[in-house]
C-alpha cells in the first residue's frame, strides 16, 4: 500500500498537535525555520546528513 508522503505528514503532524498540545509559537517556528532553512546555503549539508 502506497500513502502520499504529504497525507502521511499532515496526519502526523495533527496528531502530533493534537496529542502533545505544543504552543503555537512552536509550531510557527518549526515551520518558519524548515521553510527557511530548506532555502539557505544550509541546505546542501542537511541533504547530506537526511540520506
Amino acid at each position: 500500500m502506497d500513502i502520499p508522503l504529504w497525507l502521511a505528514l499532515l496526519t502526523v503532524g495533527y496528531l502530533g498537535v493534537k496529542l502533545i498540545r505544543p504552543p503555537w509559537w512552536l509550531i510557527a517556528v518549526l515551520l518558519l525555520g524548515g521553510f527557511l532553512i530548506a532555502d539557505s546555503v544550509l541546505a546542501p549539508v542537511l541533504n547530506g546528513f537526511v540520506k
